[in-house]
């Protein structure tokens, strides 16, 4: 039997940036830096240079916060599209053009995913989005978006189905146990319809697909412990020198919480993930500094991407069928603490399944593993939505009370009902003749 080529397997690009709140500030207007390499790196793949088949592009703290608790993220995010289209056709190794799979958005978390106009896009089915809030109260300040989609097989049968999420979880170092919380809950309550094959009615987590991509700014952080040389605010520097090394990098990935995690078993069961320690770590940079970090935080790689696919062994969590060409940051863009990442991942090639046998392949769980749709999810959404869009909107108006400011929003405020009850209480004039 000949061996699949690579032109006979999938490329997705992932991409991820934490925009730090900036809007239609957040991103420059030449994207080539974030999202053109990978077209660079692709071409060993073959003769011809080839253009991935699917981009999936996610953004955390996409606008100010107080505008995406009221829900004033459409202009954000078609700026953004028309952005990312044009962009990606710009610099398409061959002229490829691109179609917007679809768009979902909760509060500051965003997932634009595209595919190829004359390949994928024409198979592609079954487009589903969802969001999840897992801030305080279920609220959307953190959690996290998905798209899922089908693309049907090249001889009309019913193909793999794809699963993207992108996520933002709760920061600072010491809150290990609510971002493993944060994961759970975002399991248990990113819910999709039942899969076409399945005969049930009941709504399925992210791990029933094909092929499932996890990424966003995780806030996992390099936590050493007392005794390490790279522990606390005096030995800041070692880690600095550490980061600017490869060899220094993978000593102080042994810190990385998330992969202790996932090797100790407690968080992302299945998933893989590339060599993140390849890069310098993604956070936190002064504003404005491509290279110079903040002396506020200690640097982590806050910002990943993990994957698996449905022929991954399921105890074996070191290897998969997918192949991951390029794991890499961005240190170019400087309009936010952190750096875009990105990377470019090769699928196994699709099975071929006889016309008798037309079912969709999922995911090999690990042993004991068997993620259940949560509790009142419905209820949970929409308490936090709503709660969203009240604190938002009363948000927005100080806002806009305070010409962009707040706390002067506030003040105003505070002058006006002042002045309103003064003049309220003051004699009329028939009153003082009495």
């Amino acid at each position: 039997m000949t061996p699949p080529s690579p032109s006979d397997r999938l490329l997705v690009q992932i991409a991820s940036y934490n925009t730090a709140l900036q809007g239609l500030h957040g991103v420059p207007q030449d994207l080539v830096d974030w999202l053109a390499p990978t077209l660079e790196v692709s071409s060993f793949l073959s003769r011809e240079r080839r253009a991935p088949d699917i981009v999936a592009v996610g953004f955390q703290e996409l606008l100010p916060l107080h505008q995406g608790l009221a829900g004033l993220s459409s202009k954000v995010i078609e700026d953004r599209n028309v952005l990312i289209l044009s962009q990606l056709e710009a610099h398409a190794p061959n002229g490829e053009r691109y179609s917007l799979v679809a768009t979902v958005v909760n509060v500051g978390v965003a997932l634009l995913v595209y595919a190829l106009d004359d390949g994928i896009s024409r198979r592609v089915r079954d487009v589903q989005t969802q969001w999840t809030g897992s801030g305080p109260a279920f609220m959307g300040n953190k959690g996290a978006v998905g798209v899922r989609f089908r693309v049907q097989s090249k001889d009309g049968g019913l193909g793999q189905v794809y699963t993207f999420v992108c996520a933002h979880l709760t920061a600072h170092e010491p809150k290990l146990s609510a971002r493993i919380a944060d994961y759970y809950y975002i399991v248990g309550s990113l819910l999709f319809p039942p899969l076409p094959d399945s005969g049930s009615k009941a709504p399925t987590t992210m791990y029933s697909t094909s092929h499932l991509f996890f990424f966003g700014d995780l806030n996992f952080r390099v936590s050493p412990p007392p005794e390490s040389p790279y522990a606390g605010r005096a030995n800041y520097p070692h880690v600095l020198a550490a980061l600017d090394t490869q060899s220094g990098r993978e000593e102080l990935k042994e810190f990385d919480q998330l992969l202790q995690e996932r090797r100790r078993g407690t968080v992302f069961r299945g998933f893989r993930e590339g060599d993140f320690w390849s890069f310098k770590c993604s956070y936190k940079f002064k504003m404005g500094e491509v290279e110079k970090y903040s002396q506020r935080r200690t640097p982590a790689w806050t910002d990943r991407i993990l994957y698996t696919t449905y022929s991954d062994p399921a105890d074996v969590p070191d290897e998969s069928a997918i192949t991951n060409l390029l794991y890499t940051s961005i240190p170019s863009y400087t309009t936010s603490d952190h750096k875009p990442i990105v990377a470019l991942l090769l699928l196994p090639p699709a099975p071929s399944v006889p016309s008798t046998d037309d079912t969709i392949q999922l995911l090999s769980l690990p042993s004991g593993y068997s993620p259940k749709p949560g509790t009142l999810v419905n209820f949970k959404k929409y308490t936090g939505r709503i709660l969203d869009r009240t604190i938002g909107i009363i948000w927005w108006l100080l806002v806009f009370i305070g010409a962009g400011h707040t706390a002067v929003g506030i003040g105003n405020c505070i002058l006006g009902f002042g002045a309103w009850t003064w003049w309220k209480s003051k004699p009329t004039n028939g009153s003082m003749n009495v």
